[in-house]
């Protein structure tokens, strides 16, 4: 198909109306459909081409989808035997109260690396967060970017719906993906302590409220070893690739992980119900992907990345550039990290991989780039995060440029890293 059909106009035509109508509260993935196909027919005036390519979109997201369905027995295993409860909570005991607000940090990192979706880790870490940190006086800001910064540093190394979406997309190794962001995530933590310890301190007269807080008894919790279990098998099957050249896809890596999980935590009865649970949280992503191919569909049959790097390069950025800078652009368009990374790594993977960038690290960039706009007002996770503390929606928005700075820090990072190991 000539890509011309379909011009740029066209797709931020598509792109623009899908944004409006998340805002006006329409489901995203019908918010994403309707707009990919309003901006296609009025761009190119073909019924069956706009369909076909729209089709073709969603057709080449479903090896993710499916992926990311079987991701879901681990994520709900780690949240009905109460592993993740307990994983968070052994860090931040560990931590003590003085230092609370920074063990939340490392409690929503862990949580999102298992393999928790960042949504589910701030929800159950944010009951945790508001017990232990009200002690030492840190505000609800100050706990929400540590929630916040802590998960996005993790996702860009997690077998989470996005590194699967930007993995599948370049057609690179799961493992190699989130190896290959260690350093970026690294960064990421440094950036929220940073950022945490001057939003502490820009807020020290506003402490969490005591009636926010709410201790729990956590006698009938696993063992920490037993709840880490699941996903040191699931990570572990997963890096047998780059050790001993022996492919296991998490297709199989991660339900094995949810099931070693289960038994290890003598769940194992409740594996189906867990299994049930993880999978209704990741039908809605499923659902959202494919509304995200239909979109991805139509701007990658047309000019629109022509003309994003045609604007790179009269600003004399380098093809390295393509990846983090179109995950950002994306997850900003979507207000999604999955949504983000799965458009930008199916619509820019051939330019990236043009370029002379990795498979590897053409995905692992575009993962990164995705974790920095992902918070914008017009998503989910921005209304989710902020009501898992009772923040008001004009609350909620002062921290977002907090967010971006962490987010653009492990974006940064993750270019750092490919440009130092590549």
């Amino acid at each position: 198909m000539d890509s011309a059909l379909i011009p740029a106009w066209g797709a931020i035509v598509a792109l623009t109306l899908s944004i409006v109508l998340i805002i006006k509260k329409v489901q995203p993935v019908y918010a994403l459909i309707f707009g990919a196909f309003f901006g296609g027919i009025i761009s190119c005036f073909d019924l069956e081409l706009v369909v076909k390519e729209m089709t073709a979109g969603a057709k080449d997201i479903v090896p993710a989808i499916i992926r990311i369905l079987m991701a879901g027995i681990l994520a709900g295993t780690l949240v009905g035997t109460k592993s993740a409860e307990k994983i968070a909570r052994s860090i931040t005991q560990a931590f003590g109260n003085a230092k609370a607000v920074y063990a939340i940090i490392f409690a929503s990192f862990v949580l999102t690396f298992s393999g928790v979706f960042i949504d589910v880790a701030v929800l159950t870490v944010a009951p945790i967060a508001l017990a232990v940190a009200g002690k030492s006086g840190a505000s609800k800001m100050a706990i929400l970017v540590a929630l916040v910064g802590g998960g996005k540093a993790g996702n860009v190394i997690s077998p989470n719906p996005n590194t699967i979406a930007s993995a599948t997309n370049f057609n690179a190794q799961l493992s190699s993906v989130m190896y290959a962001n260690i350093l970026a995530s690294i960064i990421g933590i440094i950036a929220t302590i940073i950022v945490v310890w001057y939003v502490v301190r820009k807020t020290k007269n506003n402490p969490a409220s005591l009636e926010e807080m709410a201790e729990s008894d956590d006698s009938q919790l696993p063992s920490l070893w037993a709840s880490i279990s699941g996903p040191i098998v699931a990570i572990g099957l997963l890096i047998l690739r780059p050790i001993l050249d022996i492919s296991i896809d998490p297709l199989i890596a991660l339900p094995v992980g949810g099931f070693a999980c289960a038994m290890f935590t003598g769940k194992i009865k409740n594996f189906l119900a867990d299994s049930t649970f993880g999978l209704s949280k990741m039908i809605p992503v499923a659902v959202l992907l494919l509304g995200t191919g239909c979109l991805g569909g139509i701007i990658k049959a047309s000019t629109l990345k022509n003309a994003l790097l045609d604007f790179m390069s009269q600003l004399g950025l380098s093809d390295i550039f393509i990846a983090p800078f179109s995950g950002a652009l994306m997850s900003a368009a979507s207000a999604s990290t999955t949504a983000g990374a799965a458009i930008a790594s199916a619509t820019f993977s051939e330019a990236v991989l043009a370029g002379g960038i990795s498979a590897v690290w053409g995905a692992a960039m575009t993962n990164a780039g995705a974790v920095a706009l992902d918070q914008m007002p017009h998503g989910s996770f921005f209304h989710v995060s902020g009501g898992a503390v009772n923040m008001s929606f004009n609350e909620r928005l002062k921290i977002v440029h907090y967010e971006t700075i962490i987010g653009i820090a492990i974006g940064l990072g993750s270019m750092f890293s490919c440009i130092l190991f590549s």
